[in-house]
């Protein structure tokens, strides 16, 4: 068994146990014979968690560009992200939201180059 055997060993192994834990957390849900019930204050929490997620990864897109924070109005997601949430708040459209954030955003970015 020289280096050949060890160079394929250890890649099959981490690739075996990750199937492991993978499918043991799926399974892991499957297995009582009848649902678990939550109390109503995770139920109420759980609610926000897909919001709290989203805020969590566009949150640092928006606001920090090269691990600092975009302070000024001349980084073009900044006004683009203000004049998206002013529509959301004035319309409640999502897909007006997207249109208008990218119809600030793409002149500022492309255009001028912000």
């Amino acid at each position: 068994m020289g280096q050949g055997f060890w160079a394929w060993f250890w890649p099959l192994l981490a690739i075996a146990g990750l199937v492991l834990i993978t499918v043991i957390t799926r399974v892991f849900f499957m297995l009582p014979e009848r649902e678990w019930p939550l109390p109503d204050w995770l139920r109420r929490g759980l609610k926000y968690a897909p919001l709290a997620a989203l805020a969590g990864v566009v949150a640092p897109e928006i606001f920090m560009s090269g691990g600092t924070w975009a302070g000024t109005l001349a980084d073009a997601r900044l006004p683009a992200t203000l004049l998206a949430s002013a529509y959301y708040f004035w319309q409640r459209s999502i897909l007006g939201t997207i249109v208008v954030g990218m119809l600030v955003y793409l002149p500022l970015h492309i255009g001028l180059g912000w």
